[in-house]
């Protein structure tokens, strides 16, 4: 049975959900939601990182959440149901032996249809909300903005994340938009939206086990920094190609790594409070104690 109604108590929360094109694939979608929330107010999609831990990723955000009042909504795609990188941050959209699954399959749809349950459950009227997702998260973000003709995301941040999928339709999905059905109007499309590439600038790391290591990834720059400024100077270049507008942006967080933590207070802060707070806020459990 599908699930088409999400509401979640006030708090802290997880709801399973029943995407319609996924019925034997059930998610959990963790929640907090301020006393004070009302319909009208923001909400904060958050995509967690290949941990699959939705709930530390909702949590990341909860003194955002009520210091600005922010209803924030972490789908979380478990390793049982979603597994390996096909199953999260590609998006289940290479299946066995090669094949592309049904556009309506991909998982990049799944997020708009869980504010559709929320809308209908009368949690929110808002029919455009914020999306920041962390590694994984931002590969899963980056991603979806590129697949997606129409989402409800009216900004979106991709953070720190592993690779990068080429703005090309000349190289094959992942690492390009070849064999997606999409064409020319779709990656102008792409280009055009603005999306944040969001990197800690100490994401530096060379040997991290997690850090993808194919040959198209390690082409991009041999660390998560480099990678984030490598595929905003190839949408650059093939913007300019093509004669098309290329509306990306980079913003550097200084003094952080690969902390999914600290990186959702700097993308709170930039969007609430118009700043990148430095790297002693960002990491108040690493101050001392006075």
């Amino acid at each position: 049975m599908t699930t088409l109604v999400l509401d979640p108590p006030v708090g802290r929360s997880a709801l399973s959900f029943i995407d319609a094109r996924h019925p034997q694939r059930p998610l959990e979608v963790n929640f907090y939601r301020p006393a004070r929330h009302r319909p009208q107010d923001e909400v904060v999609f958050v995509q967690h990182g290949m941990l699959r831990n939705g709930d530390d990723y909702r949590d990341f955000w909860i003194e955002a959440a009520e210091k600005h009042n922010l209803l924030i909504v972490a789908p979380t795609f478990g390793n049982d149901h979603f597994p390996k990188a096909e199953g999260y941050n590609n998006g289940l959209v290479v299946g066995e032996g090669g094949a592309i699954a049904a556009e309506g399959d991909w998982l990049y749809a799944v997020p708009a249809r869980v504010l559709a349950a929320l809308r209908q459950a009368g949690v929110t009227k808002r029919d455009k909300v914020r999306l920041f997702g962390h590694s994984a998260g931002g590969q899963f973000v980056h991603r979806l903005l590129a697949t997606q003709e129409q989402t409800p995301f009216e900004t979106a941040f991709a953070a720190n994340s592993g690779w990068y999928t080429l703005p090309t339709l000349e190289r094959r999905f992942p690492e390009g938009l070849d064999g997606l059905g999409l064409g020319e109007a779709e990656l102008a499309r792409w280009l055009a939206w603005p999306m944040v590439i969001f990197a800690g600038d100490q994401d530096i790391v060379t040997s991290d086990p997690n850090l993808p290591a194919q040959v198209e990834a390690l082409a991009q720059g041999p660390m998560r920094y480099a990678r984030a400024h490598f595929v905003l100077d190839f949408a650059k270049a093939e913007a300019a190609r093509r004669g098309v507008a290329c509306n990306w942006s980079l913003t550097t967080v200084p003094g952080i790594g690969h902390d999914g933590a600290a990186m959702s207070r700097a993308a709170a802060a930039c969007w609430f409070e118009g700043r990148i707070p430095t790297a002693e806020e960002l990491k108040p459990e690493a101050s001392p104690v006075a």
